[in-house]
């Protein structure tokens, strides 16, 4: 997939002359902590090189000062990076004129900032609408579009209020109903849910990861990259131990996918005989009858099979748990409490891919929390 935004040894330092020995000294391998130490200047994005494609959802993390916003807002040029190269849609936008860059602004990307950044002139829905104003839409139809983001983040009755009449959860919900209005082709969210209350956070947060067609995350330290990924592979195969503590206290189980758990499954036709299945049914435990698209139409286990005859289909139940390959471990909890296997479907066409056990999520669990890292090998390690 083409890349949407392309960075290039990215580097941003501040300091009195940051293009000149500091920025030559990280070009050489040079750690920002030794930079700072002899030129008095930090290095607070250091040599950033990633590809994001179009419509991926995609998460720096870091602890504070690891260049997370420093990073954001070399994108759309708040901050002029010291070096390096941002490209969007194949364009060099760190080759732009300040027209350019106000187009770009204008047309392609939005900002959702940690501190909201509302005009406190402006009521609540003009402050929605300001990005379609700057675009020259007509009036009723931004005030239209500002109104339906301002419902998307549950403020619909708010519109002709102020900001100073809002909480600061409420305000930041404003601001990311401004980011949203102008549809742009590039959302950037600097801290953007941490002012929210847990439950109107977990529903924003899958607001955007609905549009999403994937999603990886990429975690800092002093400016520089430390792992990417998918949530999923930084939880289980961390790169270093600052990885494993940064993300010791994440839920796994609302990480990992079903399918991390999945295993293979004995599948048969539901007029199967008993006799011909019997054996791989006890030796497995279970078996799934499947029609002719693949789709699971019931569940046989082991104890029904004693004594039984004729097809599958008469001692089968059409009463078992199903979950999508996509729906995370901690979502099978509730359905692990029947005790019986759970048949796990691709989202699109509901086909049978595979099954997860009761046993399976506890001893997924287990293990993944036992993991402490798997060291990467460099020349310093052999």
């Amino acid at each position: 997939m083409d890349a949407k935004i392309e960075l290039r040894d990215l580097i941003k330092i501040f300091g009195r002359d940051p293009g000149g020995r500091p920025a030559e000294m990280l070009k050489e391998g040079a750690s920002p902590a030794r930079v700072r130490e002899e030129t008095g200047h930090v290095a607070a994005v250091a040599g950033v090189s990633l590809d994001i494609p179009q419509g991926e959802v995609f998460v720096v993390m870091g602890l504070s000062g690891s260049g997370k916003s420093t990073l954001i807002r070399c994108v759309n040029r708040l901050l002029e990076p010291t070096d390096g190269e941002v490209v969007v849609d194949g364009e060099t936008v760190t080759e732009y004129d300040l027209q350019q860059v106000r187009q770009f602004r204008r047309e392609k990307t939005s900002m959702v900032f940690q501190h909201f950044a509302l005009f406190p002139h402006k009521s609540v829905l003009d402050n929605v609408a300001y990005g379609l104003k700057v675009q020259d839409v007509a009036e009723e139809k931004r005030n239209e579009r500002a109104m339906e983001a301002l419902r998307l983040v549950g403020l619909a009755d708010w519109g002709d209020r102020y900001p100073h009449n809002l909480s600061g959860g409420m305000q930041q919900r404003v601001g990311l109903a401004r980011g949203l209005a102008t549809d742009p082709d590039i959302l950037l969210m600097d801290e953007a849910f941490s002012a929210l209350d847990p439950l109107i956070r977990r529903q924003m947060q899958n607001e955007l990861l609905s549009l999403r067609l994937g999603s990886r995350v990429m975690i800092m330290k002093e400016g520089k990259v430390i792992q990417v990924g998918t949530p999923t592979e930084i939880v289980t195969e961390p790169a270093d131990q600052y990885v494993a503590d940064f993300m010791a206290d994440v839920d796994h189980a609302k990480v990992l996918p079903t399918s991390f758990a999945m295993r293979e499954v004995a599948t048969f036709a539901a007029d199967a005989s008993v006799a011909e299945a019997a054996d791989t049914i006890r030796s497995r435990g279970s078996c799934f009858l499947v029609d002719d698209n693949k789709q699971p139409v019931g569940l046989v286990t082991a104890d029904a099979v004693d004594g039984a005859t004729g097809s599958l289909r008469a001692i089968a139940t059409q009463h078992f748990p199903v979950a999508s390959d996509t729906a995370r471990i901690a979502e099978l909890f509730h359905l692990a409490s029947e005790g019986r296997p759970i048949a796990v479907v691709d989202e699109e066409d509901r086909r049978l891919l595979g099954s997860v056990s009761p046993y399976e999520i506890l001893r997924v669990l287990g293990e993944v929390e036992v993991v402490d890292y798997a060291p990467q090998t460099t020349e310093e390690t052999r």
